[in-house]
């Protein structure tokens, strides 16, 4: 049987392999992709621009729940609403517009326009004129901006390494994200605790440059596919969607990234009711349980760097594995308790992302990359718009841990439906071979 599931790691033999390299310990291994200049810069740009990022997101939370409202957590969920809203219906515009135009170009772009929105923030807080409108339209500004952000630079990697590099690359991607979650997180807590909100944004706002920087200084004779990109991608917007729903396994890789954004990722809706309704924490506290979580999330980013071939068995492990301990995390009596919980929340859920994003670029023809990760994109947020606001009424009128059920029931219903399309529809069987390893038999070869 050829399955679409074994294929994504093959070796692209016509990919030439002109890239200089760094020799030494990063050539092979976990941190391979680091001995390309371009992608080094690319890596520490972004560690830089996400641990701001992180700040400003556990700021914002704290803004609008503790300093701007009565503890409303609908308000906090109409907040997540305007941050995503725009994300869902403009990526796919962004995407083709990715597939167009030089990726580089639309990250520099758009970067220094999210440089000065969150400059204006915080200048608003510090000088005592932030209103909730304000919030509300600059998340706005925001997601509209990361509508064209989000697809360039997720498909912008692939110009950067060789496809061997891919896998490797994109999780070190995702460590650069959680890394700077294990960070952002609690410095926003000790900030805002310490001297107040304005100066997480100040931060976020200077984090921008570093990448702006290294944008500028990278060697573009070195990106790859610039000459082969089409004036005007062929077919359209639909293009993308017509490829992932014609491959049933990529589809399914979307379906449960679908399900994980709606259901999975409303970390700053249930962690900040936790730590304030349930455990009556402050913020300090409030920001070390997203450092947490960050441990386990840069662990399992960091072995999905390491691990050559992702495979959907992987995925279907750690999906298993964030469904128990996501339902457990709603019933754990104590703050630490839950605290410690994150750890494997963190790096199961990462892992389950990671090995489905590797799958998904390894897969997909460069011609439309652009648009299918616009799609990935989308489908990572999920209906988060239209979730959020009801999660938080979940929140105000059955408390906390009701929000974090209504996520832990829809991903074991997930687990389940993927289990029956994988085992009952398809007739794959998982076997052990030693220890905890799996491998996979399909049908044809009983």
């Amino acid at each position: 049987m050829s399955d679409g599931f074994c294929d994504f790691a093959q070796n692209d033999k016509t990919r030439k392999p002109a890239f200089p390299q760094r020799k030494s310990v990063m050539n092979s291994g976990m941190f391979s992709s680091l001995s390309i200049p371009n992608y080094r810069k690319y890596f520490i740009g972004c560690l830089s621009g996400n641990t701001g990022n992180w700040m400003s997101m556990t700021a914002k939370s704290w803004l609008v729940l503790v300093e701007l409202t009565n503890g409303s957590a609908t308000t906090l969920g109409w907040l997540t609403t305007f941050m995503f809203l725009p994300q869902f219906i403009l990526q796919p515009l962004g995407g083709m517009l990715a597939d167009r135009v030089p990726k580089r170009t639309i990250a520099l772009f758009t970067q220094s326009l999210l440089c000065a929105s969150a400059a204006t923030l915080s200048i608003l807080v510090l000088s005592g004129h932030i209103a909730l409108w304000h919030v509300f339209a600059l998340a706005l500004f925001d997601g509209t901006v990361g509508s064209f952000d989000g697809p360039a630079r997720q498909s912008f990697v692939s110009e950067l390494v060789p496809r061997e590099k891919l896998p490797n690359a994109i999780g070190l991607n995702s460590a650069s994200w959680n890394a700077a979650r294990l960070l952002g997180p609690a410095a926003a807590g000790l900030l805002i605790a310490a001297i107040g909100t304005g100066y997480a944004f100040a931060i976020n706002a200077c984090s921008f440059l570093v990448l702006i920087v290294l944008l500028v200084r990278m060697d573009t004779s070195q990106i790859l596919n610039q000459a082969t990109r089409a004036a005007k991608p062929k077919g359209g917007m639909m293009a993308g969607a017509r490829y992932v729903f014609s491959r049933p396994e990529i589809a399914l890789l979307f379906f449960i990234a679908f399900m994980m954004g709606t259901f999975a990722f409303n970390y700053n809706i249930t962690n900040t009711l936790i730590s304030t309704s349930v455990f009556h924490k402050g913020p300090g506290e409030y920001g070390l349980l997203g450092s947490v979580m960050g441990i386990g999330s840069l662990t399992g980013a960091l072995l999905s760097a390491r691990r050559e071939k992702p495979r959907i068995r992987h995925i279907l492990g750690f999906l298993g594995g964030f469904a128990v301990c996501f339902a457990v995390s709603a019933v754990v009596p104590t703050f630490w308790s839950f605290a410690l919980i994150m750890v494997p929340i963190g790096l199961c859920s990462v892992s389950v992302m990671v090995i489905a994003n590797s799958m998904v670029q390894i897969s997909v023809p460069q011609d439309i990359r652009g648009r299918v990760m616009a799609l990935w994109g989308v489908a990572v947020m999920g209906l988060v718009p239209a979730v959020s606001p009801l999660l938080g009424w979940v929140g105000d009128l059955l408390g906390a841990r009701a929000t974090i059920w209504v996520g832990a029931i829809a991903i074991i219903i997930t687990f389940a439906a993927v289990c029956w399309w994988l085992f009952i529809r398809q007739g794959i069987r998982l076997y052990r071979t030693d220890g905890l390893h799996f491998q996979v038999k399909y049908p044809d070869e009983d």
